[in-house]
C-alpha cells in the first residue's frame, strides 16, 4: 500500500481573529483536526467509515508551539505526518506554514488512541486490519509539497 499524500491548505477566517488582529491560539489546534480528517480522506477512509465499522480515534493529548502569527486573509499549509503507530496507540505532528513565504508559524502534535464505540481500547490489527494496514503504512509517508 502506497500513498501520496497532499498538503492540506487552510484559507483563515475572520472569526478565527482576536481582538488583536491575530489567529486566536485556540484555532490552530482545530487547523490540526481539519488537516487530520484530510489526510483520512485522501487515503480513502474518513472519520465517518471509521466510526461506521466500529472504530474510534480519541485525542488524548495535544502540543502546539506558535512561531509568528497568522493574520485574517492569510492561507497556511499544514503538513501532518504519523510519528508513533501501534495499533492500539498514534501520535501526529503537524507543521503551518504560510503559503506564500513558507514562513512556520506553529508546530505540535497529538496523541490518540483506539477505541470502540463503548470507549474500550482496542488493537486495530485485531478489530479491523484493513484500517491497520492503511495507518501502518502512513507511517513513513511524509506530505508533499
Amino acid at each position: 500500500m502506497e500513498f501520496k499524500i497532499e498538503k492540506y491548505k487552510h484559507k483563515t477566517q475572520y472569526y478565527e481573529t482576536d481582538q488583536m488582529g491575530i489567529i486566536h491560539h485556540s484555532n490552530y489546534i482545530r487547523w490540526f483536526e481539519e488537516s487530520r480528517t484530510d489526510l483520512l480522506e485522501q487515503v480513502g477512509f474518513s472519520y465517518h467509515q471509521m466510526e461506521e465499522a466500529g472504530v474510534m480515534i480519541p485525542v488524548l493529548g495535544v502540543t502546539c508551539d506558535y512561531k509568528s502569527m497568522v493574520r485574517y486573509g492569510e492561507s497556511v499549509f499544514i503538513f501532518q505526518t504519523i510519528e508513533e503507530f501501534s495499533g492500539v496507540k498514534m501520535s501526529i505532528s503537524y507543521e503551518v506554514v504560510d503559503s506564500v513565504s513558507n514562513e512556520i508559524r506553529c508546530i505540535g502534535s497529538s496523541r490518540h488512541c483506539f477505541v470502540d464505540k463503548t470507549m474500550r481500547p482496542i488493537s486495530l490489527q485485531k478489530k479491523n486490519k484493513d484500517i491497520f494496514d492503511i495507518f501502518k503504512a502512513l507511517l513513513v509517508v511524509k506530505t508533499t509539497n
